[in-house]
């Protein structure tokens, strides 16, 4: 699984010009699935991205996770994420996950970061959506769970 992790003030997403997912202070996600991950990968993902430090605390210093700030989570499905670009100018996404493997692995996923007791909501699977946010510092981090050994 790959994430791109956004520290925001706010963001939300549309769908058809309704807002469907909306959150303040805490991190955007953006999350592609790869056919060869598992709930192995969505576990490490999820508790990495818990656990990550990048919160100012009292001295600005990156010390703080959104658990110690009790932040909101915008979590939204991009295959995109698992594009392979290495050959031509337009990208494949044959090691894109199936819908009937993404969407378990992308719900699961939201379950484990919603055990965290924040604040979690999302887009809507494979829908045309309008993401928009403000992004805090700017500070952005991308993880791929195939490198966490």
């Amino acid at each position: 699984m790959k994430a791109v992790i956004q520290r925001v003030s706010q963001a939300q997403v549309k769908v058809d010009g309704t807002i469907v997912g909306a959150i303040s202070r805490g991190l955007l996600l953006l999350i592609g699935i790869d056919e060869e991950d598992e709930n192995n990968d969505a576990d490490w993902l999820a508790q990495k991205i818990l656990n990550l430090r990048i919160f100012g605390d009292e001295e600005g210093k990156l010390n703080l996770s959104i658990l110690d700030i009790a932040g909101e989570i915008l979590c939204i499905s991009q295959f995109t994420l698992i594009a392979d670009y290495k050959k031509g100018n337009r990208p494949s996404f044959i090691k894109a996950a199936k819908p009937n493997k993404a969407v378990p692995l992308f719900d699961y996923f939201k379950a484990e970061l919603i055990k965290s007791n924040l604040k979690t909501e999302s887009g809507i699977f494979g829908a045309d959506m309008k993401v928009s946010l403000l992004n805090d510092g700017p500070v952005t981090i991308v993880m791929d769970s195939k490198t966490k050994l």
